[in-house]
């Protein structure tokens, strides 16, 4: 048996399967070394992970491919490795960043440019095989622009700063049951502020036909594409995303690429099919 894990900062998706054979999937919640301790992912594993596994032996896997958020260095992803061959002893594991396997999943073997808008956001230049250039995600504080996070983000500034219809701040805030104390406290004093702030975005998928909320969404996806995709320098290659929050935008994605004289290629919520069927063809 073989495991496919797609680890995001909110969810992490885990798949296994057996070649040519169905995909059981389970999802927990997200993790990301950047901002987890070991000992916090490995109670995420023993605890929300096992406890959904109905029969499946871990011993039983015998590799592991494991595509995370905040494995960007070998140090880290080292680490994760050794964290996940205490629960999978007879697997060969090889851990990568969650960048190859959205590029993996978009392009398979073919050249492209591939992205990932989620609760984080980041892109690269993909060969093929892999990897050849990559514009630094940053993170939530000083990148991760068309993110979740920096729609959320924009989103609050906006309403408290009143540079949305009164009749939106109005709703937002109290859908929520937000204050401005209240959002200081979640976003300066306690722990994961960028799932907090990520945790908005659905507001702005419901009210993005409202003019001030569209225009908010371009510049957002504007951002970017300047400020990652356009560095690439290869316009004609297609621009494939993945991610929850490039499924639920994907219109204004689109629009934002046809004003910038780019090409949308594929979009997908998850890659973790895909992944499974990439692998399927290399083993």
């Amino acid at each position: 048996m073989k495991l496919v894990v797609d680890s995001g900062s909110t969810n992490t998706d885990w798949g296994f399967f057996n070649t040519g054979s169905d995909l059981r999937a389970f999802r927990t919640q997200g993790i990301n070394p950047c901002h987890q301790n070991i000992d916090e992912i490995r109670s995420i594993i023993s605890n929300e992970l096992a406890e959904q596994l109905d029969g499946i032996d871990l011993k039983e896997v015998v590799k592991v491919y494991y595509y995370g958020a905040g494995c960007a260095t070998d140090s880290i992803c080292a680490q994760m490795s050794a964290l996940l061959s205490e629960f999978l002893p007879n697997a060969l594991i090889v851990v990568d960043s969650d960048m190859l396997g959205a590029a993996r999943a978009l392009c398979s073997r073919s050249e492209g440019v591939a992205c990932v808008l989620g609760t984080g956001s980041n892109s690269c230049l993909y060969n093929g095989s892999e990897i050849i250039d990559q514009v630094p995600s940053l993170g939530y504080i000083l990148g991760d622009e068309g993110s979740s996070t920096a729609l959320g983000r924009r989103l609050i500034s906006d309403c408290l700063k009143r540079q949305l219809p009164e009749s939106v701040s109005r709703e937002f805030m109290e859908r929520y049951s937000l204050t401005k104390e209240i959002i200081i406290e979640n976003v300066y004093r306690k722990p994961l502020p960028n799932r907090y702030i990520a945790g908005f975005a659905p507001f702005l998928h419901e009210k993005r036909n409202v003019p001030e909320v569209h225009k908010l969404l371009i510049q957002c996806f504007s951002e970017f594409f300047t400020r990652n995709v356009m560095n690439y320098h290869k316009p004609w290659l297609p621009v494939h995303f993945i991610g929850s929050l490039a499924n639920s935008f994907s219109a204004e994605l689109t629009e934002t690429a046809d004003s910038l004289g780019m090409t949308i290629g594929k979009i997908m919520a998850s890659p973790l099919e895909s992944l499974v069927e990439y692998h399927n063809l290399e083993d």
